[in-house]
């Protein structure tokens, strides 16, 4: 990694020499390129300078310990060691991270279906904990929520949920939440006081735009029917349901939340807009990568990714043996800890391709 930034460090001489060049500024297009790059390359200079000081600064402490009699001074000097090989290894993970060619689809929104596996009405109220516990994270990170499609139980759980997630970076950060996620708890239905194991599984879209993909109208066929709630109950009176198939994938979208047809048949859009996305970019992955797979995770909706026990307060993210005894938390919405382990994971893994 070092040989590597050394060489980006003589790349980043040569961008400045040709800033401060005027002839640059006679081609607009070419001083944009220049800019751009001096832009990416900044940042991670800035924090390889920091790491070099300090790897120096810690060269210097144990010079000092070498050398020092004084058993305050050998004390104190000890203490600022211990600091600064903290902060030495915390830059090393940011160069790390830096150094990982940014995913032009990290700064997507996102749509996100959430769906009741193995264990009935369990699995169902546990979809419900985990839109919660997402609907939380995306409020402290500002971003907006909106759901899409829903389809409840009527006890407070759901078979299936389908929300948008917008805001900054929202896919850079949610992107390895896809998979299957499994409880382990003692059912509120359950007398004998017996742990079950249920499953819901997530998957995560990045939202597409209207111009990254087109769909022609002749390539749907759309249904419209009477919404209904829980149990067969009435939503509304009028055919608002709007089912869409898109002939050529196969794939079938319905949304009936809203009384609106036309804000349904909208919805229900951008829910296959958001799903034909992933089938291309599906595609063009292993297209880039068909002799290899990232360690984190293909993210197949059918991979058992974490694992969440109530009894020992427990979650467990199973493609990086990442272990946390602060379920409750974790459930509140503070998953921080595990999104920023996989996305530096993934980014190990990304240097080593590199």
């Amino acid at each position: 990694m070092l040989k590597k930034l050394e060489s980006l460090k003589a790349h980043y001489a040569e961008i400045e020499q040709k800033i401060a060049d005027p002839e640059i500024m006679k081609d607009m297009n070419a001083y944009r390129d220049v800019m751009q790059e001096h832009s990416h390359l900044l940042p991670i200079m800035e924090e390889f300078a920091a790491y070099k000081e300090t790897a120096q600064q810690i060269n210097d402490a144990k010079l000092l310990l070498e050398e020092e009699d004084d058993e305050e001074m050998l004390e104190m000097t000890q203490e600022e060691l211990k600091e600064l090989e903290a902060s030495l290894e915390q830059s090393d993970i940011k160069l790390k991270m830096l150094l990982v060619p940014k995913d032009p689809l990290d700064g997507k929104n996102i749509i996100m279906e959430i769906r009741a596996g193995t264990g009935g009405d369990e699995a169902a109220l546990f979809a419900a904990d985990l839109y919660r516990m997402y609907s939380h994270y995306a409020e402290s990170n500002k971003w907006k929520t909106e759901i899409l499609s829903m389809n409840d139980t009527g006890i407070g759980g759901f078979k299936e949920i389908v929300f948008s997630i917008s805001g900054k970076e929202v896919y850079g950060k949610m992107r390895w939440e896809s998979g299957v996620h499994r409880v382990q708890r003692v059912p509120t239905t359950e007398s004998g006081g017996r742990i079950h194991t249920s499953a819901v599984t997530v998957a995560v879209l990045p939202e597409a735009e209207e111009t990254d993909i087109k769909i022609k109208q002749e390539e749907l066929k759309i249904d419209v029917y009477r919404s209904s709630g829980p149990g067969g109950q009435s939503v509304n009176t009028t055919d608002s349901a709007v089912r869409i198939t898109h002939l050529p994938s196969g794939l079938v979208v319905t949304c009936q939340d809203e009384k609106s047809q036309i804000k349904n048949k909208a919805k229900a859009l951008r829910v296959l807009r958001a799903r034909l996305y992933e089938l291309e970019e599906a595609k063009l992955q292993k297209e880039r990568s068909e002799n290899r797979k990232s360690q984190v995770g293909s993210g197949d909706r059918s991979e058992r990714i974490r694992t969440y026990n109530f009894p020992q307060n427990r979650v467990t993210d199973h493609r990086i043996n990442l272990t946390l005894y602060k379920l409750e938390q974790i459930l509140q919405g503070a998953i921080d800890e595990l999104t920023d382990a996989l996305k530096l994971n993934a980014g190990e893994e990304a240097l080593k391709e590199i």
